[in-house]
């Protein structure tokens, strides 16, 4: 009897884990009630911050470390992602793939000296990172946690 139990609970244990859609980084979170970065934008409009749950397409991710990401926006322009307290960091192959995060969204000015910072991070050469001469508002978002589709 205790040997069919042990079977039936790795068994069970076995499907949960087949069964996740998702790799989660940071805090957990679910997929369900994520709004489009289109959705998002909409959303902050004439507002100083607001919190969401939002899926999109990474852009690109930090090279170094995986500790931020760009998401693309309906608008062709992209949404810097960075982790809570820098507490976790993602995968740095996941370009290109739909992501769930969760957190703060509000509009930053980044100075030319994070700027650059963030290109050499991406691995840009000297000369594209000598060329960043100007501060930038954007959208930005201060992710708690984050789920990656497992391949």
């Amino acid at each position: 009897m205790k040997k069919i139990v042990t079977l039936l609970a790795i068994i069970f244990a076995v499907n949960i884990s087949f069964g996740q859609k998702y790799d989660s980084f940071g805090e957990k979170i679910k997929p369900n009630g994520a709004i489009s970065t289109l959705e998002l934008a909409q959303k902050t409009t004439g507002k100083t911050a607001v919190d969401a749950k939002v899926t999109g397409v990474v852009e690109s991710v930090c090279q170094a470390k995986g500790c931020w990401m760009k998401v693309k926006m309906n608008d062709g322009q992209t949404m810097r992602v960075t982790f809570k307290d820098y507490g976790f960091f993602v995968p740095k192959d996941i370009a290109g793939k739909t992501i769930v995060f969760e957190g703060n969204a509000k509009t930053k000015t980044t100075s030319v000296e994070e700027l650059r910072h963030y290109a050499e991070d991406a691995g840009k050469s000297k000369d594209e990172i000598a060329k960043i001469t100007d501060a930038k508002t954007e959208l930005a978002f201060e992710a708690n946690g984050v789920l990656v589709p497992k391949n």
